[in-house]
């Protein structure tokens, strides 16, 4: 099989990765924009600023140690972040150094102390994805999100991957058909059994968009071309997209959250009545 793309990073680099980086920030942007509350986790794709728009007081990077090399772990208050290169609109934005080197599996956090965790292709990159779910409804508090962006299979990105590993599985090489036009990392997870796993796991989809809808082509010009796609693609075949996208909030039953304890009104006194005496 001809890997050209060897990793995640290495692809978010080509026209395709920019295309998908684009318009995934744009999606995130507008999704934690009127979030609120105190702690937001950003979970892998430093390549991401998926929190940018948002205004918690707390919001931290995330990344596995073995995504890291020596000079990325943060040593310092100081270096808090680096320029967003390989970014559509770098110039305008920063990504923040990663401040917590964990596994996506057993996060460093207390039960419902986040009020706000972003997944982008974190869950399709996990040994284990529905454990790595299971972890983030742990650490949200009640009537926190978890906003989840993955590669769609059942797409003509998706399909093209699909191909291509078959046929690399079986020896088969033939015009380019065989060559990777995704990572290799990582498995597809369709979006019908993520919405099964918010499911079992007491998460309501909030909201679920798809995106990307141009072919699987290599160059820019051809990307470009083929513009008109994103624009037809949410009418004519709106879950086809190469990207979809899902907001999902956790719901506890028996709990209602209550308003400032504000202190109950004194009853006033009774007035007194006149009565007329006879005698």
């Amino acid at each position: 099989m001809n890997d050209r793309i060897i990793s995640l990073t290495d692809w978010f680099q080509t026209p395709p990765g920019r295309y998908l980086l684009q318009w995934e920030q744009g999606q995130f942007d507008r999704s934690v924009v009127n979030l609120f509350g105190y702690n937001a986790l950003q979970l892998g794709l430093p390549e991401l600023h998926a929190l940018a728009a948002n205004r918690m007081p707390h919001r931290w990077l995330a990344l596995p140690e073995e995504m890291l090399s020596a000079e990325e772990i943060p040593t310092g208050p100081d270096r808090d972040t680096v320029p967003a290169a390989g970014v559509a609109g770098a110039s305008s934005s920063a990504i923040p150094r990663v401040a917590l080197v964990t596994n996506a599996a057993a996060l460093p956090f207390p039960e419902a102390s986040l009020d706000l965790v972003v997944l982008p292709h974190t869950l399709e990159l996990s040994a284990d994805p529905h454990h790595v779910l299971r972890e983030v409804e742990r650490v949200l508090v009640p009537e926190g999100r978890v906003v989840v962006a993955g590669f769609n299979p059942n797409s003509f990105w998706g399909l093209r991957q699909s191909r291509a590993r078959l046929m690399g599985r079986f020896g088969i090489s033939a015009l380019g058909l065989s060559e990777l036009y995704l990572p290799e990392a990582g498995e597809f997870i369709g979006p019908g059994r993520l919405r099964d796993w918010f499911s079992l796991l007491g998460l309501e989809v909030e909201s679920q968009h798809f995106g990307c809808y141009r072919p699987a082509v290599h160059s820019d010009k051809w990307l470009q071309r083929y513009a008109w796609m994103d624009r037809a693609g949410p009418r004519w075949w709106p879950i086809f997209g190469s990207v979809y996208f899902f907001v999902a909030v956790k719901r506890v039953r028996g709990v209602r959250l209550l308003g400032p304890a504000w202190r109950p009104r004194r009853a006033s006194g009774t007035a007194p009545v006149t009565i007329a005496n006879r005698r």
